[in-house]
């Protein structure tokens, strides 16, 4: 649904960091500090960049590519600040950098220095043809001409691509002087199509039309646009709509606000097209423009996150006080970063007392569930399904996740009888969906049950995600349960391709190996298992001491000592 920005975002921003990836032979030929900071720009590591680069610089005072990393990391840092100064060097050395063209821009924004923005040389101080020329809308509504800002944003809907974007902006600055009329005008034409290409938008026809008193129809927009999606942010709006409250317009009701929502909706746009660290310049704009703006801190703190800055990432979500709706976000973004730090206790503990703080968001006690699924407290995660379980509707879209979430700690716990009905129950909600479609199957194989049901499943599975290495495997293993152990060579084969440090897919392919008399191969598949087992890794499914068995005796003899059936080639096979 919310996908028009981005979509026109990237087709009109072709924006380019090329100087930053290029040194000058100066540069490469300076001291360890611009080693080290190039090092550490590569690594997201933006305040050891901004260090070794503000130091390198003390020696080089006119670098570009220097003053251009400086003005980079400070801004990834949320230190406008402190970028500014360096790019007003880079503009009076008589150099272009469109890093530092973005942050004089929102310097000026953020000292109310409409008058200056007004000015701006968009070709000389050109940033992009959509970022110029919303900022110069906004600094004519900031200098008070309104009709001005209105002609810049009609005039900028004109351009291939920006339509959206100029409108939304439109909208948003006839709300904030007092125009719902006219911004709920814009937001119902074309079908309220324009309400509809972010989260924030739709917030903003809701509030529009609160203003309006028509809290009826502001409903219906956040059904239309959410269905029966819940969060605590859309409960606060839909619980104070339904009790007949005026919500306060909150999206850009100041013109600081409103160069805020600039670099935020550019930002979002661009958010998984772009490079990360780049979209992160534009969300800490934002936030440096807006202390309000939490959407702006949320970006900031999921991209940190996936550029591996955990430590800050989870600084940069703490910024989301308690009391604001969107702090359950905050919050599970913060556990997922400190998992991702390595360190669950801290993460279970946060979604621990989120749930506790708040009971009844089956959301958080799914994510406690799956945390606590992935360090193995099976029971404890198990809980946490039942009571995510327990708070969500029968029909909801995710309850097949939640039931097979369940199955798989049942499964570990080894109550298979509850395990089998949760994996049966997801399908019944999800029939064709290839996770709990071989998860039941390989667990049935496993057990030696219902193998021609459990192969139609793997099959079924199979044929959704031919590339899944687990999937593949899973089908090489029931064949070779079944006995069809020609037909499983080529699958556990491909497994491996797919798979090929994974040692039970290792181990699996020297079974396979071994049946079909290549017991050379299978050594050496069973040797590449063994090597890929950790020494911490002893409760896996690939057990060391069963493989360096099955390379002492080879693998008939370990099934007669363990009391299984002995290989035997299927009669169809």
């Amino acid at each position: 649904m919310f996908h028009f920005f981005r979509r026109s975002a990237c087709a009109a921003l072709a924006l380019s960091l090329a100087s930053l990836a290029a040194a000058p032979a100066a540069a490469q030929q300076a001291s360890g500090s611009y080693l080290a900071g190039r090092q550490a720009m590569i690594e997201s590591d933006y305040s050891a960049a901004a260090e070794y680069f503000t130091r390198a610089l003390m020696r080089d005072t006119a670098n570009p590519a220097l003053l251009e990393n400086v003005v980079f990391a400070q801004l990834a840092l949320g230190r406008l600040d402190r970028a500014v100064p360096v790019a007003q060097q880079i503009r009076s050395l008589g150099l272009s950098s469109q890093v530092g063209h973005l942050a004089l821009a929102a310097g000026q924004a953020q000292a109310g220095d409409y008058d200056a923005l007004i000015a701006r040389d968009t070709e000389a101080l050109a940033i992009s043809p959509l970022v110029d020329g919303l900022l110069t809308g906004w600094a004519h509504m900031g200098a008070g001409s309104v009709s001005q800002a209105l002609a810049e944003f009609d005039a900028l809907a004109e351009e291939k691509g920006l339509r959206g974007f100029a409108l939304y902006h439109r909208a948003l600055a006839l709300a904030s002087v007092g125009d719902f009329e006219g911004a709920e005008e814009m937001f119902a034409a074309d079908g309220g199509q324009l309400a509809m290409v972010s989260r924030r938008a739709v917030i903003a026809r809701t509030e529009v039309l609160s203003q309006l008193g028509r809290n009826g129809e502001a409903l219906q927009v956040l059904q239309a646009a959410f269905g029966g999606r819940s969060d605590p942010g859309l409960a606060d709006l839909r619980a104070r709509l339904e009790a007949g409250s005026t919500l306060p317009f909150s999206i850009a009701p100041e013109v600081q606000d409103g160069f805020a929502e600039v670099f935020y909706s550019v930002g979002a746009a661009l958010s998984g097209e772009a490079a990360d660290d780049y979209v992160l310049i534009y969300a800490r704009l934002a936030s440096a423009l807006s202390a309000n703006h939490v959407d702006a801190v949320l970006l900031s703190a999921e991209l940190l996150d996936q550029l591996g800055r955990y430590e800050l990432s989870v600084a940069t979500y703490k910024q989301v006080p308690q009391g604001h709706p969107d702090y359950h976000a905050a919050e599970l973004g913060r556990a997922e970063a400190l998992r991702r730090a390595a360190k669950p206790d801290a993460a279970i503990e946060v979604l621990e007392q989120l749930a506790r703080d708040n009971p009844d968001l089956p959301g958080v006690h799914s994510a406690l569930g799956d945390l606590l699924r992935q360090q193995e407290q099976y029971a404890a995660a198990a809980a946490a399904f039942d009571a995510a379980l327990s708070l969500s509707e029968e029909e909801a879209p995710g309850r097949w996740y939640l039931l097979y979430s369940r199955g798989i700690c049942h499964e570990r716990l080894k109550n298979w009888e509850q395990a089998e009905a949760d994996f049966r129950a997801a399908l019944a909600l999800n029939p064709d969906q290839p996770l709990v479609l071989n998860y039941l199957g390989y667990s049935l194989v496993e057990k030696r049950v219902k193998l021609d049901e459990a192969l139609g499943m793997i099959e079924r599975a199979a044929a959704a995600r031919p590339e899944s290495g687990y999937i593949v495997d899973s089908l090489g293993w029931v064949l070779y349960r079944l006995g069809r152990y020609e037909e499983a060579v080529s699958h556990m084969e491909k497994a491996v391709a797919l798979m090929p440090v994974d040692p039970v897919v290792n181990d699996h392919l020297g079974d396979v190996f071994w049946a079909v008399g290549r017991t050379l191969e299978a050594e050496f598949q069973w040797k590449r298992a063994l090597s890929f087992i950790g020494p911490q890794d002893t409760g896996g499914e690939a057990d060391p001491e069963r493989i360096r068995r099955k390379l002492d005796v080879g693998l008939d003899q370990v099934l007669q000592e363990e009391g299984a059936s002995p290989l035997t080639v299927a009669n169809d096979g």
